[in-house]
């Protein structure tokens, strides 16, 4: 397969983008209007004003811890489209008639390689495709073996090596699934430790920066649960397109190939 080194390039630029990106939110949007409101907040308390403190969004979301996550979403989010656009790809081949085979016609081991030469013809990319990997091998081990069985398990050793590989790339975004609630996590952590570190202050009855630092606790982690939540249904989305594919080409395998092999 051809795409390692393809799809690292794209993670690596998919990375950048998303920092790039969500940075120039942040920058531009997100913390000039949460630094606003606290300043707001901050001045009104100073003034003894009594007022019920409204939940902002741009004050949940202003913090780093918040930020990384949101670059982290992003990332996983590119990777999943481009992996669910190439099974996407590979799943209209199932809709090809790749081998022309009429219904009634038997195969034999000497027919395989004229069966073999339109796939051969199709566009590199779309040759590296599964269905026409596991139709190949599937006619090469006919045409050696002259054994039903053999070209059956031939099949079925392709698609579930296939099935491991597309888990296997899957890695990076369990990874960043895991990695978006430990980086809430260390907000809270850091929250905490802010807010500990003024508690004198809020003995002395100023409890605006304990106030401020515990909302960096809780908002953090707020958001990484989030996020890890929706990357999950995409996750599970994506490993369910994947496994549909592979079990649909064994099927288009068996249906339109293995059912018409017969040894003389």
């Amino acid at each position: 397969m051809k795409f390692k080194s393809s799809d690292f390039v794209f993670q690596l630029f998919a990375l950048l983008g998303a920092i790039i990106l969500v940075h120039a939110i942040y920058v531009a949007v997100i913390r000039p209007n949460a630094d606003a409101l606290i300043e707001e907040q901050l001045a009104r308390e100073a003034a003894g004003e009594t007022y019920i403190q409204q939940r902002s969004l741009y004050i949940v979301m202003r913090d780093y811890e918040q930020e990384a996550c949101f670059v982290l979403m992003l990332w996983a989010m590119a990777i999943m489209g481009l992996k669910a656009q190439r099974s996407i790809r590979e799943r209209k081949l199932l809709d090809r008639a790749l081998l022309n085979v009429r219904e009634g016609t038997p195969i034999l081991p000497e027919d395989a390689r004229d069966l073999s030469r339109p796939i051969q013809a199709l566009p590199e990319e779309e040759r590296n495709y599964l269905l026409p990997r596991a139709l190949l091998t599937a006619l090469q081990r006919f045409s050696s073996t002259r054994n039903v069985a053999a070209v059956s398990n031939s099949v079925k050793e392709v698609c579930d090596t296939e099935g491991d590989r597309l888990d296997s790339e899957l890695a990076m975004v369990r990874y960043i699934t895991w990695a978006i609630p430990s980086i809430g996590f260390i907000g809270t952590v850091r929250g905490i430790g802010e807010a500990l570190s003024q508690a004198h202050r809020a003995v002395e009855g100023d409890i605006a920066g304990v106030t401020v630092s515990l909302g960096v606790a809780f908002n953090s982690t707020f958001i990484a649960l989030v996020i890890s939540i929706v990357i999950m249904f995409f996750t599970h989305q994506l490993q369910l397109m994947q496994e549909r594919l592979v079990l649909d080409t064994q099927n288009y395998c068996d249906n339109n190939l293995l059912r018409f092999l017969k040894v003389s």
